[in-house]
């Protein structure tokens, strides 16, 4: 018990996080989201163990010195590959590496990876252990069961193995996954919510570190979660309106003074893209992450729209960010006008 207590102790602090999202949670996002939010904590994309081993490292793996605390999600089912991955982990400078026994597509299912593990227990509780030889801090990402396992008894039988194994927090998708008879996106839609069996773990295992994650849209739903658990995982909601995060630091962390304005994040997007550029990138491998930006303000759409139509193009340069910003009010961007889902306090 005191070690898992201890990984958790010197892990990040889980209060909020952006969950880890394939194609969409790459470097250039997590530069995005940072700007935003100095505090929250940030996962890669599940990248699987084969592609860390032998592929291109660099690639992969790499990261901006500014996106800490950062987490790498980890796909996989070999022990010894996962000792090896987390071992990788650590000499690169990552906070956490993350266990992915949450997704259902089936790709990830014929690897044997992903939330079909969910039915290995011991297995799964064996691979975590594994991993934490490292000093790492080890965490799992989970469902609250599977099809054929999906009461709370079966759920606890799998956390007990993870917990076994040495971690000593959890972040859980609170539904199923049915991994038979739908798709990746119906498991995101379909299955219930059941929150409450997330807060009952919390209830029976007081010493492990839930966070909860599905279906939470903007800060003020964590008040209500926060009341129950220890942190909140938001996912698409975030990419999909990220200045939600621009008070996270404030209200969630405590931090004093005030965050950035627009004008001021999209100034270190503009630096961030030039020095992308110079190194052979395109435009709009950055710019697709910050479409979002201005949701729900005058000037959103227009600013959509000319990203998502002239930074594909051959040869965009920063005059095509610096034409949409133009497109929204100056007021805005320059943060004298409120927008998005912002809040003062969550504590009570």
């Amino acid at each position: 018990m005191g070690d898992d207590v201890e990984n958790v102790m010197n892990g990040p602090d889980h209060r909020l996080s952006v969950a880890p999202m394939m194609d969409w949670t790459d470097r250039h996002e997590r530069f995005f989201l940072r700007q935003i939010t100095s505090r929250t904590l940030l996962y890669t994309e599940m990248i699987t163990t084969g592609a860390i081993l032998h592929g291109d490292r660099d690639q992969l793996l790499g990261y901006h010195a500014c996106e800490h605390p950062l987490a790498l999600q980890v796909g996989g089912s070999d022990v010894q590959a996962l000792a090896q991955c987390t071992e990788i982990a650590k000499d690169l400078g990552y906070d956490e590496i993350n266990l992915n026994v949450g997704c259902p597509s089936d790709r990830v299912q014929s690897g044997r990876f992903g939330a079909c593990l969910m039915a290995e227990p011991t297995h799964v509780g064996e691979c975590v252990a594994a991993m934490a030889g490292s000093g790492l801090p080890v965490t799992v990402k989970c469902r609250i069961g599977i099809d054929g396992r999906e009461s709370f008894d079966d759920f606890l039988e799998f956390v007990t193995a993870v917990r076994c194994g040495g971690v000593g927090s959890l972040a859980v998708h609170a539904r199923i996954a049915v991994l038979n008879g739908l798709s990746a996106k119906q498991n995101r839609e379909i299955p219930p919510l059941r929150y409450d069996d997330v807060y009952r773990l919390k209830e029976e295992m007081p010493e492990l570190e839930v966070v909860i994650n599905g279906g939470i849209k903007d800060l003020p739903e964590t008040k209500v979660h926060f009341a129950h658990v220890d942190g909140v995982m938001i996912g698409r909601a975030a990419y999909q309106n990220p200045w939600m995060l621009a008070v996270a630091d404030q209200s969630i962390f405590g931090e004093e003074g005030a965050g950035p304005s627009p004008d001021e994040v999209l100034e270190r997007i503009a630096e961030y893209a030039d020095e992308h550029l110079r190194a052979g990138g395109r435009l709009a491998e950055v710019t697709r992450h910050i479409l979002g930006l201005f949701q729900g303000v005058p000037g959103a759409r227009a600013w959509r729209r000319h990203l998502s139509e002239n930074a594909p193009k051959p040869g965009a340069g920063l005059e095509v960010l610096r034409q949409a910003a133009a497109l929204v009010p100056a007021e805005i961007r320059a943060g004298q006008v409120e927008f998005g889902e912002v809040i003062t306090d969550v504590s009570g």
